[in-house]
């Protein structure tokens, strides 16, 4: 006869999990090395589910990521297939304005919760708070930047540009597999905490060369700085990647992560994500997708749309298959007032 006890080290950490006070490295880890095939990684992941629901009312985040431009970046982070030492692009391409307000203007139709703008390491900041005022006087849909370290002279034009928040992330293998170092990360996300900047995270990008220890850090780090959102995100490899050899976690194991990162997360944050978009991680804690188009560093289509890319479509089929509603309002951006909204406020008074 099967028993259906827990082991009792597991059961007091979900216990503390769903109480939603966030989990310790140590107790991350424990949970990162159960089995993938144990009745404590499905009470787990139970657990992580039923704590996101609740927490999150039911609610499907999409935030559609429009990448504005490819390049081969001379940064030449390992795990990227924009790097220039990649060999996938050799040309620059930036896509067209009309472009980008169109893409925008379908998220916008197609009720996304956010527009995700990334761009290469070397790409013009400048250039990139201009789409920020373009695109905020096309569309209403909330601003994220994805772009590189930043100053808070810098940061402050993002705001003034539209932007409500920014996705930073200290990367596994930062100084190793990048060129920046840790400190210089978590500078730019102290930052975005001085001026007001929402600030957006993940787990990323993960492999099977990854210790648990060095994955729980990661995932205690997003909870001490109160990321609005967090998760994990897998390393997908490009052809001729240098992670060739060592391949890729599975969605399973990626599901598991992500579990155990939206225990530690407690209750923090307003959604909690997974990437690529799978079905896994819904029922494992995850409730915030990335839909694409553009550039994107896990592609060697120059859109992504063309290539791996999930659309929208195809994100809320995953949503109202597992039981979230894509239709409900976002939570990430509900205290958020937009730096023209001040501005205007501002003027009225005077």
């Amino acid at each position: 006869m099967m028993s259906w006890r827990l082991d009792p080290k597991v059961e007091n950490i979900l216990k503390k999990g769903e109480n939603c006070i966030g989990l310790s490295e140590d107790e991350a880890q424990t949970l990162l090395c159960l089995d993938l095939g144990s009745k404590e990684v499905y009470a787990l992941m139970e657990t992580a589910n039923r704590i996101s629901r609740e927490q999150f009312e039911g609610k499907g985040e999409s935030h559609f990521h429009i990448g504005v431009n490819v390049e081969p970046c001379r940064f030449n982070c390992k795990f990227c297939s924009l790097a220039e030492n990649a060999g996938v692009f050799t040309e620059t391409i930036e896509f067209p304005e009309e472009e980008i307000i169109g893409w925008a203007k379908m998220a916008q139709a197609n009720n996304a919760d956010a527009l995700n703008i990334m761009t290469t390491g070397t790409y013009s900041l400048n250039r990139l708070i201009d789409i920020g005022r373009i695109l905020s006087e096309e569309v209403s849909i909330p601003l994220v930047a994805n772009t590189r370290d930043i100053t808070h002279r810098e940061g402050e034009e993002l705001l003034k540009a539209g932007f409500v928040g920014a996705y930073h992330a200290i990367r596994l293998g930062e100084g190793k597999n990048t060129p920046f170092a840790l400190e210089k990360r978590l500078r730019t996300i102290s930052v975005f905490k001085d001026i007001g900047l929402l600030w957006m995270n993940c787990v990323e990008p993960v492999g099977p060369e990854h210790t648990v220890e060095e994955i729980s850090y990661l995932m205690v780090l997003a909870r001490k700085h109160r990321a609005t959102y967090s998760g994990v995100m897998r390393r997908i490899n490009f052809p001729g990647s240098p992670f060739e050899k060592v391949g890729m976690i599975s969605e399973l194991e990626l599901a598991r992560m992500v579990a155990v990162s939206r225990l530690v997360m407690g209750d923090v944050p307003k959604a909690h994500c997974t990437h690529e978009p799978h079905v896994a991680s819904l029922i494992s804690g995850a409730n915030l997708f990335f839909p694409e188009v553009g550039s994107s560093p896990r592609d060697r289509h120059a859109d992504t749309g063309e290539g791996r890319g999930r659309s929208l479509a195809a994100c809320r089929q995953m949503f109202t298959e597992m039981g979230w509603d894509p239709d409900l309002p976002s939570n990430c951006f509900d205290s958020v007032t937009p730096a023209k909204t001040l501005d205007a406020a501002a003027g009225a008074k005077a």
